[in-house]
């Protein structure tokens, strides 16, 4: 096993454990260690709420869950001798649960949780269409996924972190604050909101303090969305086998890691759409000095998929073009096409027996393939989903005798403000 140089303990906080992290993004976090090119190293995570959110039949937790904390981030680790201008390459080795670990109250010790976020709390893909807080737990056995509140189905889990990148220069940092802010301002009452302001309140800034901490907590960067540097691209495919080149922007570069998930699917569509869980990710990192003028990569990672995915041969597919609900035509909306493929396939899976929430539920955490299949006749997009059939436990398929209806002991938990 490779050196540990983040150690987490299962029965602490993630501000109280023998090195901090951060939930925020600034250049002036400190690295909690710094490793040569060419290194190897294990890193523990903890899932992104950090234990806020429990294995029970209740969606409360969900509902009121406190966003205000999120990312918990592992790092950031120093790479000895990046500079700003170099890509830093890092190898996914191995990724899972919680070593060791297979029962507990934290997500990754035999369990992981997918949730419908509140429109007043984030919201979702489809929030309008789904706005309360609903939650599915995910038992895993192996690297099979099955769950109490969603019966009928199992599957193969493609472990990735869902989070992982470098520090913004404070440069990068400002011009991040300024754009987002000027986005928000457009509409400053939104729900949810149309981006997500500095907010010190919560910050975990790993071993900064005093006035240092202040200040930077002031202008840090929420780490919601993915950026120039990565973070939170929730790109499913990103598997152990894959190797990421990161842009950097800062001496050391400073790579974080975090937000695991057992198994998701394209778009993480339901926002904690992914099965959420705590684990271990071991790297293997080296330079490409030079590298983002070398390659043109000015901005943006680039990456090579890993090689252990799941191999899913028969597939059902949905599609949808960019036309809303109630009938308005859009011009090449290709997001808009994408939701109406999920709601399509939604729909298609309550014929069976599911609750619309469950079939939600099912889209985000199972790995279900989502294509832009045409951008250029005008005035439709057309987006697609693509389900296995394998993961289901009965034929899926339409067909003369018409669909089987599951049989259901308990759906998945709901809650409301």
């Amino acid at each position: 096993m490779p050196e540990v140089i983040f150690p987490l303990d299962s029965t602490k906080k993630f501000r109280d454990q023998e090195k901090i992290g951060h939930n925020r993004w600034h250049p002036d976090i400190p690295p909690v260690a710094t490793v040569k090119p060419g290194a190897t190293f294990r890193v523990h995570c903890r899932e992104w709420f950090d234990g806020e959110i429990h294995n029970d039949d209740s969606a409360d937790d969900i509902r009121d869950a406190p966003l205000s904390i999120v990312h918990a981030l592992s790092g950031p680790f120093a790479v000895q001798g990046a500079e700003p201008g170099d890509l830093l390459l890092v190898d996914i080795l191995d990724v899972g649960p919680i070593p060791q670990e297979d029962s507990g109250p934290l997500a990754g010790q035999g369990w992981g949780y997918t949730g419908i976020f509140a429109k007043q709390n984030g919201g979702g893909f489809l929030t309008d269409q789904f706005p309360d807080a609903y939650k599915a737990i995910w038992d895993f056995s192996g690297q099979r996924a099955t769950s109490r509140h969603i019966p009928g189905v199992s599957f193969t889990g493609m472990i990735h972190p869902g989070l992982m990148g470098t520090a913004p220069s404070a440069d990068l940092l400002d011009r991040w604050n300024r754009r987002e802010r000027t986005l928000a301002e457009t509409d400053p009452d939104r729900v949810p909101p149309l981006a997500l302001p500095p907010l010190p309140q919560d910050a975990i800034l790993g071993s900064l303090t005093g006035s240092a901490y202040e200040a930077a907590a002031a202008v840090a960067a929420r780490t919601a969305p993915p950026r120039e540097n990565g973070g939170n691209q929730d790109i499913k495919n990103l598997t152990k086998g894959s190797r990421v080149f990161y842009p950097v922007y800062v001496p050391g570069g400073n790579l974080s890691v975090g937000d695991l998930h057992f198994s998701q699917g394209d778009g993480e569509i339901t926002f904690c759409g992914a099965i959420e869980m705590g684990g271990f990710v071991d790297l293997h990192v080296d330079l490409i000095k030079d590298g983002m003028r070398t390659y043109g990569v000015s901005e943006n990672a680039i990456f090579l998929p890993g090689n252990t995915n799941p191999q899913y041969c028969q597939w059902l597919a949905f599609s949808g073009i960019s036309v809303t609900l109630d009938g308005e035509q859009r011009y090449l909306d290709s997001q808009l096409a994408f939701q109406r493929a999920c709601l399509h396939a939604i729909d298609y899976l309550t014929t069976f027996g599911y609750s619309p929430e469950q079939a939600y539920l099912l889209l985000g955490a199972a790995p279900i393939e989502g294509r832009f299949s045409g951008v250029v006749d005008i005035p439709n997009s057309c987006a697609t989903i693509y389900i296995p059939t394998e993961i289901f436990d009965f034929d899926v398929r339409p067909s003369a005798s018409g669909p089987t209806k599951i049989k259901q002991k308990v759906t998945a938990p709901k809650s409301t403000f």
